[in-house]
Formats: C-alpha cells, sequence, structure tokens
C-alpha cells in the first residue's frame, strides 16, 4: 500500500495506491466521515487484477480541510486527481457521499469513466435530511463538511437529475435494502434512469462493503474490467 499526496487543484488529497500496476484502474470514493482506508477490506480482492486508487475526499483523512465543501467541489477535485496521476480512464466505485461525487464526475466528464458502481447512493431527489448533530469529542474529519452537503442532498439542483441523461457508462447500483436508510424505490428508479443501468440489492444495509466484503467484492469483480466474468456481468434488470 503506497499513500500520496497528490496535487489537486485548491487542495491536497491522500491516496492510497495498490494493486496490479499494469491492471486497470479503479478508484474507490468513500462516504462521509469515512476515508480511503474504509476501503481497505475489499481493496485486495479488486487489486488482484487492477490498479487501485482510494483517496480521503477534501475535508476527509489525511486530505486538506480548506473550509469550502459542495460536492461539486469534490467532483473537480477528483478530476484534479486523475489528470494529476495521469489517469485517462478510469472505472469510479462511490459509496453514499463518494456515489454522489461519482454520478456528478461521469454526467461531466462520460467519455472517462468506463464503468459506475453506485452503493447505497441517495439519488438526487428532493428529500428532508435531518443534519445530525456534533459528536463529543474530535471528529475524524472536517465537521463544516455535514450542513453543506446534507443541503444538497435536501434539495439537489436540478441538473444534477439531467446530467443522468448524459452517463454513458455501464453502471452497476447496488442497494442495501429495507435494513438502509436510503430509500430503495429511488435506487431502482435511478438505475432505470441510466441508459445502462442495474440493480442488485445485498440486504445488509447502508455499508454493504463493510459489512459484506467478499461478496461486494465478487459483485464487483464481475462487472469492473480486468476480473473474472461474474453475476453481474451483462446486467441485471430492475
Amino acid at each position: 500500500m503506497d499513500v500520496r499526496m497528490v496535487d489537486a487543484g485548491e487542495v491536497r488529497l491522500a491516496c492510497r495506491v495498490s494493486g496490479n500496476p499494469d491492471g486497470a484502474a479503479v478508484v474507490l470514493l468513500h462516504g462521509l466521515g469515512k476515508s480511503g482506508a474504509d476501503w481497505d477490506a475489499v481493496a485486495g480482492e479488486l487489486g488482484r487484477h487492477r490498479r487501485v486508487y482510494a483517496p480521503d475526499l477534501r475535508g476527509h483523512g489525511d486530505s486538506d480541510r480548506p473550509g469550502r465543501y459542495s460536492f461539486e467541489l469534490m467532483r473537480d477535485d477528483l478530476g484534479a486527481m486523475l489528470k494529476a496521476l495521469e489517469l485517462e480512464r478510469v472505472s469510479l466505485v462511490g459509496h453514499s457521499m463518494g456515489g454522489v461525487v461519482a454520478y456528478l464526475y461521469a454526467s461531466e466528464h462520460p467519455e472517462r469513466v468506463e464503468r459506475l458502481v453506485l452503493e447505497d447512493v441517495p439519488p438526487p431527489v428532493a428529500r428532508e435530511r435531518a443534519v445530525p448533530e456534533r459528536p463529543d469529542g474530535v471528529p475524524g474529519f472536517d465537521w463544516d463538511v455535514v450542513a453543506p452537503l446534507h443541503a444538497q442532498l435536501a434539495d439537489p439542483a436540478e441538473d444534477w437529475q439531467a446530467g443522468l441523461d448524459a452517463i454513458t457508462a455501464p453502471a452497476l447500483l447496488l442497494g442495501g435494502g429495507l435494513r438502509s436508510h436510503v430509500p430503495q424505490d429511488q435506487i431502482a428508479a435511478m438505475a432505470r434512469r441510466l441508459s445502462r443501468g442495474c440493480l442488485v440489492t445485498i440486504p445488509c444495509g447502508h455499508e454493504i462493503h463493510a459489512a459484506r466484503p467478499m461478496e461486494f467484492a465478487a459483485t464487483l469483480d464481475g462487472f469492473l474490467p480486468g476480473g473474472a466474468p461474474g453475476p453481474a456481468t451483462g446486467g441485471h434488470g430492475v
């Protein structure tokens, strides 16, 4: 495991790099309050035949904490990081917050995304969201991230929904089932909206990659470039 500090324009991002140096590039984007280390349980499996990149998004982990936060800024950070790493075309895997960053990037740069995986990701649909209270002690990330991102999820910009139509990559949406707080019917609707979308439900809650890492990795291995064919290859109806 190699941890690099990557200049992404306004911020420097810490990025964990592992796996096969000659393999297809896969970028793993973590959820709110997490870091690139959140993917360690699956990065080894995915990296057997691929090159895996797991950055800490702005305000998280060892990356810079500039005090300015939005999904669009995180999307642009991702683009700057890929440019700095000279990655022309990648597969994106995003959990929750990271999945929003992933689909925003894929809608703006469809030609640069080979595959898209969205793990229990909030779709761009307005709904009430309570902003959590700051916990006691020192959080492991910049708490100032929370309020602006929750506000955006509660009332997404109109171009988020329209941007889904621009995504051309095959997209695998993973739902956590009834144990997840994310409305599963909205995830299914998002899968139908994407021109090459498919849905797989792994009923273990919001953090599928943490609860069932081997099943998660096996599902992705059949979908992402460079792995053995699996049940996700060829698509699932929704």
